[in-house]
């Protein structure tokens, strides 16, 4: 199975591919989205779940979404197809760092993939090439709840702790106007839907060739999260506004 596939199947039961509950989500629509006629962009957007459910709450907003996946754009688009907002969606296919919009956006979205542009300020810079004046940017960032195990640094890098994650967002010239750092019950949530879900897949479909390898994955994920980093890993969401336009 590829790893889009795998993708899928696993997400299937959460949709927003990251540690938030359908609240949070809302909540920080709330906060980057304050009249509901934006323009907004989401770079690498994948199946576009923050793009749909801010157009569907918003009759006036319109979007575009930047991802090099074939499959989760195909499946964005049948998604807005079927909510009627559609027309007010445009994607395109490719990779997020080289995209060149036409007009500035007023929300600039990016949750969790900032491993797309090669880290967290570049990931902002990238934003801020997007945003018209007194627009806001809401962006996604992993970070070291607590200090991680050897295995738990192989996994996701040199993260910074939370304080130094925001210390390093105002010194590049943002600041904070809202923020949500995912509670252990949005991270064990999410971790618990993608592995079961891949899990329950695989043993629905005995006979499927890719039966046995979406077993040893969701095994082997959900392993790794609980001896390797469920103790130490955080995720941060910020709405950001620049500090001086």
């Amino acid at each position: 199975m590829s790893r889009e596939q795998i993708s899928a199947i696993a997400h299937a039961d959460h949709p927003i591919k990251s540690p938030l509950d359908d609240d949070s989500v809302s909540r920080l629509l709330e906060r980057g989205l304050p009249q509901g006629d934006e323009r907004v962009l989401d770079l690498g957007c994948g199946t576009a779940e923050w793009l749909l459910r801010a157009l569907e709450s918003r009759p006036q907003l319109h979007a575009e979404g930047v991802d090099v996946s074939e499959v989760a754009l195909t499946q964005a688009r049948r998604a807005a197809s079927r909510l009627g907002v559609d027309e007010r969606l445009v994607l395109h296919q490719q990779e997020a760092a080289d995209f060149a919009s036409q007009q500035p956006f007023d929300l600039v979205i990016s949750i969790g993939a900032t491993h797309a542009f090669g880290g967290l300020l570049p990931t902002l810079a990238a934003a801020r090439e997007h945003l018209a004046p007194g627009g806001r940017v809401l962006i996604g960032e992993s970070f070291w709840d607590r200090a991680p195990s050897p295995e738990a640094i192989e996994m996701f890098g040199d993260l910074d702790d939370l304080a130094t994650t925001v210390d390093a967002v105002v010194a590049d010239g943002w600041t904070p106007v809202h923020g949500h750092v995912s509670t252990r019950a949005e991270l064990d949530a999410y971790e618990w839907a993608c592995w079961g879900s891949l899990a329950a897949w695989a043993l629905d479909h005995p006979d499927d060739p890719g039966a046995a390898q979406a077993l040893e994955t969701a095994n082997t994920a959900r392993s790794e999260w609980l001896h390797g980093y469920r103790d130490s890993f955080g995720f941060l969401c910020l709405v950001l506004r620049r500090t001086s336009d």
